[in-house]
This record gives C-alpha cells, structure tokens and sequence, in this order.
C-alpha cells in the first residue's frame, strides 16, 4: 500500500479527475477527504470505507481553514477545483478573468496556506496542484484567461516549493492534455455541432484519443507518495504528446 497511514485532502472530487484520484489514493490506503461544492456528487464515496466526505467551496476562505482544523493531520492534498472558459484577449470579460483566477489559482493559494502549518508540524507534506497544457507550456486557441491562470499555478507551484525545500514540503504541479470527463462534455454540448467539437478536441490529441480520468490519476498517487519525495517544483505534462 504506498499511502498507507497517509491523510489527503482532495477538492473538486465528485466527479472526473478528481473522482479518479480519490478513488485511485483510497484503493492504495491513504485515508481521503473528498470534497466538492456539489454535496450530491459526493454520495458516491458512500461505501468506501476510508473516504470522508465534506462539502467544500474552495472560493470561501472562512471555511476552507475550518475544514483544515477538523484534520488531526494532512500529509498530501490535491487542489483539483477549476473551470475551462472560452474566449481570447478580445472577447473575455474581466468577470471571466477574476472567476478563472479566484477559482484556478487564489484558491489553491487559500489551500496550500491553510494546509501548510499542519503539514510543517508534522514534517513535511506533499502539494498537488492542478494545471494544464494550456498555460505557460503552450498556447491553445479560445483559452485566454484559462491559460493565464494555468500558467499562474506553475509560477504558485515553483514558488511554494522553492519556499519550503528545505522543510519537508513538496510542490508539484500535474498539467493533463485533454480529457474526458464531465466538464469537457459539457463544454463540447455547449457547441452548435457537438460531434464535430468533439472530433475538434481528440483532433489535437496526438495519439488520436481523449485521456480517462483514471490515466491521470497514478501521477497524483505517485506524487503523493513517498516515491517522488526528492520531486519538487516540476510541472508533470501527461498529455498523450501535446507538447512533443
């Protein structure tokens, strides 16, 4: 079991990748707190034996600290939360700019400083934080304020993990290609022709498929692990050769 006696924390875990990743922690014996703003996406963890579940918007500081204090320890969280908006720097609205940066970056900012006194107490911690292919590692069409705040959490990633690498703290950032999960189908529903948005999102994908949650899920137990304890600062691309 290589999370055995492990405590991690998980956000936007009802469903897709985060879904996978509780999923994937808890089968290697890591005792998870699954959390989500959609408490109903949470009934799935009802039979898992070692999955807590706790309802969660990671947009409310206030109770992001409380849900932390209700944890004897947290040796690993994975800061999953985020939305994928569509527009360029001509049409996107400063709405959009300051919801894609509260929610995909601010956010993991709130966590990692709510987290970080346990995890320093308690020697050391891993932090997993969600980014993208679309960010400072390349250029996607209509992802502008997305992008930008993908590239931020890797400048977040690197920042924190430079802070406290003398201190038992890993920071590491996992940026996935396309994959398919709830929020991509929405998107693609969003589309006059969804089945040619479709073909448009696998089209971009070099090995001629969308990713499954599940093949994004062993990095973040990996990087939860004591196996990557010398890992720290890295972007993990697993994009099914987007960045070749």
């Amino acid at each position: 079991m290589r999370l055995a006696h492990k405590t991690i924390l998980v956000t936007a875990a009802g469903q897709g990748i985060g879904y996978a990743a509780v999923v994937a922690m808890a089968a290697e014996g890591a005792t998870v707190w699954a959390t989500d703003v959609n408490p109903d996406l949470l009934k799935t963890f009802a039979n898992h034996a070692n999955v807590h579940t706790a309802t969660l918007d990671v947009l409310n500081k206030p109770a992001i600290h409380a849900l932390v204090e209700r944890l004897d320890r947290i040796d690993a969280v994975f800061n999953c939360a985020g939305y994928v908006h569509s527009n360029t720097a001509l049409d996107a609205t400063d709405e959009q700019w300051d919801f894609a940066m509260n929610l995909n970056a601010r956010s993991q900012f709130w966590m990692i400083q709510a987290v970080l006194p346990k995890m320093l107490a308690n020697g050391g911690g891993s932090i997993i934080n969600m980014a993208s292919v679309a960010s400072s590692i390349k250029g996607l069409p209509n992802r502008f304020v997305y992008g930008v705040s993908k590239a931020a959490v890797i400048g977040l990633t690197k920042a924190v993990a430079a802070d406290y690498v003398a201190q038992g703290i890993r920071c590491n950032a996992i940026c996935p290609g396309t994959v398919d999960t709830p929020s991509l189908q929405d998107r693609i529903n969003s589309h006059a022709d969804p089945e040619q948005a479709r073909k448009n999102f696998i089209a971009r994908q070099p090995m001629g498929r969308l990713a499954q949650a599940h093949e994004i899920a062993p990095i973040v137990v990996f990087l939860a692990s004591d196996e990557s304890r010398f890992a720290t600062g890295n972007a993990y691309s697993v994009d099914g050769g987007m960045t070749i």
